[in-house]
């Protein structure tokens, strides 16, 4: 048996997710409250025959939400493989390291002071949301560094320890203030929080879109720098490498991919868990292949994700934070009985 270069290997899995994910796409802009035949589907998207019905459904509620779930789940699947990389713990995750929290409670606070809302803000906020979110994701990261260092490096155990003791903070902080909100907006705010993409809109696109498209590309040209930060910190000094300027670099990129997608999504956890270790598994370790199949990966499950949350107790919708959590949680407590048997 003839085995495959891991370039044949890597187009392979990545074309299999896309092609995935496109029939995600597909089932999801077809099928909801009402089915819409496939016909009808293209021949409104290519405006041959428009009908104001289909035109309102599939523009203004299912393809923003389609395309809104494709961004996220790529920016949180790339960013889980930085994570992992540049801490060299495979337990590693914006959500178990409170980034996700921290981000959260950043733009709940914008919320609350500036009296905005996640759904129907205007222009203006909901473009500098992604910021404030940066802005937390930062200070969950710089906490972090305070206390999961030992001896000068990044201790594996304590990051987790750490995270999830700022996870638990910073999510106490966004409940407090969350319950100090009008009801109108502390019922959105609780939705969101859950991570839904449900009232997504071209506006929530626009605003997720130019962070991915430009923070993916810088992640995916230092590939190789992720891969020389898998050896011993010695090793990697040796060879000229200026170790914490670079884990600083790919972690202001992390944070602003995981805030941006937590802006418009609320908090979507454990897809930047999962992908990174189905990924390799697929295509191997080296980053400039697991990145974007991270990213793919990431799309394909929270794509899917949300078309299972929207039908499976329809007309009630599950937000798709909790579809996939439902698999996180045992895949996450198995990672942690693996890691203890080693």
């Amino acid at each position: 048996m003839i085995k495959s270069s891991p370039s044949t290997r890597f187009w392979l899995v990545f074309l299999l997710t896309c092609v995935v994910t496109v029939c995600g796409m597909y089932v999801s802009l077809t099928n909801g409250s009402f089915d819409i035949p496939i016909s009808d589907v293209l021949q409104t998207l290519f405006g041959i025959h428009t009908v104001a019905e289909y035109d309102l459904v599939i523009f203004e509620f299912r393809l923003p939400r389609i395309v809104i779930g494709a961004v996220v789940g790529f920016g949180l699947g790339v960013a889980g493989a930085v994570l992992q990389g540049i801490t060299k713990n495979e337990l590693a995750d914006p959500s178990i390291l409170g980034i996700h929290a921290a981000a959260g409670t950043a733009i709940v606070l914008y919320m609350f002071f500036f009296q905005g809302t996640i759904k129907g803000a205007s222009w203006f906020s909901v473009m500098t949301m992604p910021l404030f979110g940066w802005l937390g994701g930062l200070a969950a990261v710089m906490l972090l560094y305070l206390f999961a260092r030992h001896r000068g490096t990044i201790d594996p155990q304590r990051l987790i320890l750490v995270g999830i003791a700022l996870g638990s903070g910073f999510g106490a902080i966004t409940l407090f203030i969350s319950l100090k909100m009008n009801p109108n907006d502390f019922e959105m705010a609780v939705v969101w929080l859950a991570g839904s993409i449900y009232s997504a809109s071209w506006l929530h696109v626009m605003t997720a879109l130019p962070w991915v498209i430009m923070l993916v590309p810088i992640i995916w040209s230092k590939a190789k720098m992720l891969d020389l930060l898998q050896l011993h910190e010695m090793s990697a000094t040796g060879l000229g490498i200026n170790t914490e300027r670079e884990r600083g670099v790919l972690l202001i990129c992390c944070v602003g991919l995981v805030s941006a997608c937590v802006s418009v999504a609320g908090s979507i956890g454990f897809v930047g868990l999962i992908a990174p270790h189905i990924a390799r598994r697929l295509v191997g370790i080296h980053y400039r292949f697991v990145v974007p199949a991270c990213g793919a990966i990431g799309m394909a499950m929270v794509v899917i994700g949300d078309f299972i949350g929207k039908t499976i107790f329809a007309p009630a919708e599950l937000p798709v934070g909790i579809v996939i959590s439902i698999i996180g949680v045992p895949y996450f407590i198995y990672l942690l009985y693996r890691a203890r048997k080693k």
